[in-house]
């Protein structure tokens, strides 16, 4: 067992002990500063030269070092990860979330899948380069990021604005949602590449009206207008849109088991996706957008007919969609009903090929032989749209040989979050070979 491989079980306990909890509003938000000071301070102990970067907010730290590689005139690789978690419910949890627990051959705690689980690999090998004197093919930019649980508007997005020398060289980035298996079957093992995240485009509706008594008849009721809009775009189905990136998973999925992925209907998509368990709920948002009513807020007294009533709508569009779905919301929502952004990250897609796809699919298939790669696109985002806009090829890689009865993607936000100890020491073994090669 290597070094990184060794210590991988500990750092990712001791970065969950951490309370590095991201409530999205800067006066609540702790604990950045005190991960990426244990991150730096690890990276300093083996001879790095760090640089941590506050972005744009008191508190919201980041941490970069620059492993130099055997060919200066190659671009550089950034590989990167975030430090904040999202918040928790300490009562809903059988083992405390912030205990980094290592117990029936898993690792607890939130944070432990999403994500300082490769937080930890990252480091570990970080380390375990600068210890042994390891030249990879090319400069590596390794990267621990604030604020990504809440758009990184305050981590990647404020960086790659303000401090684009920090990633100088860089044109492709590995990072997270992906490498996770899949077991299709009694042997078909894959791992999804991410190269595609739909947009993170949060919108608030708003409608103003007329305010009146309670006790009269009122026709022109804010908050009727709105419930009545905000359950039509509820119960609203988006027309199907396969990209490249979700017709070439279906394609792989069809030659390795032969489940078919029909398109010609709904139903019958939605149907064959099913079969695909647990990942279902990711794959399946990604064949068409999505448009989540999330938050409603009107009035101020029983007896009071407000003026105004809102709703915060959580949308995530496809690729190359954002025009055609502006035009469905609109007719959705009819003319009494304004829409504003509040948030608006663009959908981002790479093709799946070149040399760095190459380099994951063998590095995964010399640890699993029964490994098969496919590209994916998630359902949410990443601190991967920041880095598109930097020129970046974005892909996502978190390796995890996972047992096949776990239902991985619930843990991520979810309550008992938790990563197996083996597949922390696989994931770093693939990980140590795709940067050996990169």
């Amino acid at each position: 067992m290597g070094r990184a491989e060794d210590e991988v079980v500990t750092l990712t306990s001791e970065l969950i002990q951490i309370d590095s909890q991201n409530t999205g509003e800067l006066e609540t938000t702790t604990g950045e500063a005190e991960a990426a000071a244990y991150v730096d301070a690890k990276l300093r102990e083996v001879g790095y030269e760090t640089e941590v970067v506050e972005s744009g907010a008191p508190g919201r730290h980041n941490v970069f070092a620059r492993l130099k590689g055997a060919d200066p005139d190659r671009p550089a690789l950034l590989v990167h990860g975030h430090l904040d978690v999202v918040p928790f419910n300490e009562a809903e949890w059988s083992v405390h979330p912030l205990s980094g627990s290592v117990q029936d051959g898993y690792v607890w705690g939130r944070g432990a899948v999403d994500m300082k689980d490769m937080d930890a690999m990252i480091l570990a090998l970080a380390r375990q380069f600068m210890a042994e004197g390891t030249v990879p093919p090319r400069d590596i930019v390794f990267a621990f990021l604030a604020d990504e649980e809440a758009g990184g508007a305050y981590g990647a997005h404020w960086l790659a604005e303000h401090r684009p020398d920090l990633f100088e060289g860089c044109t492709e980035a590995l990072g997270e949602v992906g490498g996770f298996s899949l077991t299709l079957g009694e042997d078909v093992r894959v791992y999804p590449v991410m190269t595609a995240e739909k947009s993170i485009a949060w919108m608030k509706l708003r409608v103003r009206s007329r305010p009146g008594h309670g006790s009269m008849i009122h026709d022109e009721n804010a908050v009727t207008i709105l419930a009545e809009a905000v359950a039509r775009l509820g119960r609203h189905r988006f027309p199907l849109v396969l990209s490249e990136s979700v017709q070439g998973f279906f394609d792989e999925i069809t030659a390795l088991t032969g489940i078919e992925f029909p398109t010609d209907s709904a139903a019958a998509l939605d149907g064959a996706v099913a079969k695909l368990g647990g990942v279902a709920r990711v794959v399946g948002a990604t064949t068409r957008d999505t448009a989540n009513p999330t938050m409603l807020q009107a009035g101020y007294k029983a007896n009071v007919i407000p003026s105004v009533a809102e709703a915060t709508i959580d949308c995530r569009v496809l690729p190359g969609r954002q025009e055609a779905f502006e035009r469905e919301l609109d007719e959705l929502l009819g003319p009494d009903v304004e829409r504003e952004w509040i948030r608006n990250l663009e959908a981002v897609e790479t093709s799946f090929d070149g040399e760095l796809v190459d380099v994951i699919t063998r590095a995964v298939q010399e640890e699993d032989p029964q490994a098969h790669t496919l590209p994916y696109m998630m359902s949410g985002g990443t601190d991967a749209k920041a880095f598109v806009k930097l020129g970046m090829r974005c892909f996502g890689f978190a390796p995890l040989r996972l047992p096949p009865d776990l239902d991985f993607t619930a843990l991520f936000h979810g309550i008992d979050e938790r990563v197996p100890v083996d597949a922390l020491q696989f994931g770093t073994r693939v990980l140590e070979r795709i940067l050996r090669s990169c």
